[in-house]
């Protein structure tokens, strides 16, 4: 996406408007519009990056990401996935997003930290890659099927103890 005729949009509307004030304001707009060239482009950014993250919020577990190259974004898009997730029989074929509601009233996306072992890392970023997916889009995806599986019964509530030999989860 180019920014370029929104800001030169701008620049334009800015001279037509500083005509009226005369020579001084004239003089004055042509000054301001290189650094407002800068701040324009930081705005429109940061508007893109607000639209991609609730849209990506109303798609999850698919996600819209803003990417930039150079100086202008561009969007990729990864679809949720159509088929069963992550090896569940075929009677779960309806949509993950329909499954699980968005946390808090209003769905609004929160950061978190998260913190791997080196290992689980690069296996994370291999299955994303795999996937043809960002490593957020993955682990969006992942939870949210783990969340599914949890919602229909599908794992029992019961926890192994610390050191324990049971492992519960699910491969994809």
């Amino acid at each position: 996406m180019e920014l370029s005729p929104y800001v030169e949009t701008l620049r334009n509307d800015l001279a037509v408007a500083a005509e009226a004030g005369g020579t001084e304001a004239r003089a004055l707009a042509e000054r301001l519009t290189a650094p407002l060239e800068s701040a324009l482009r930081l705005v429109l950014l940061d508007a893109l990056s607000a639209a991609a993250a609730e849209i990506t919020r109303d798609l999850a577990p698919g996600s819209v990401d803003l990417r930039l190259r150079g100086r202008e974004p561009s969007f990729v898009v990864t679809p949720p996935p159509a088929d069963p997730t992550f090896g569940e029989p075929e009677a779960a074929t309806a949509d993950v997003s329909q499954r699980v509601p968005p946390d808090g009233e209003d769905g609004t996306m929160a950061r978190i930290n998260l913190r791997l072992a080196e290992d689980l890392k690069s296996r994370v970023e291999d299955a994303a890659r795999q996937a043809g997916l960002s490593v957020n889009a993955w682990l969006v995806r992942s939870a949210a099927a783990a969340l599914a599986t949890d919602d229909r019964g599908g794992r029992s509530g019961r926890r192994a103890p610390w050191g324990g030999d049971r492992h519960t989860g699910w491969v994809r």
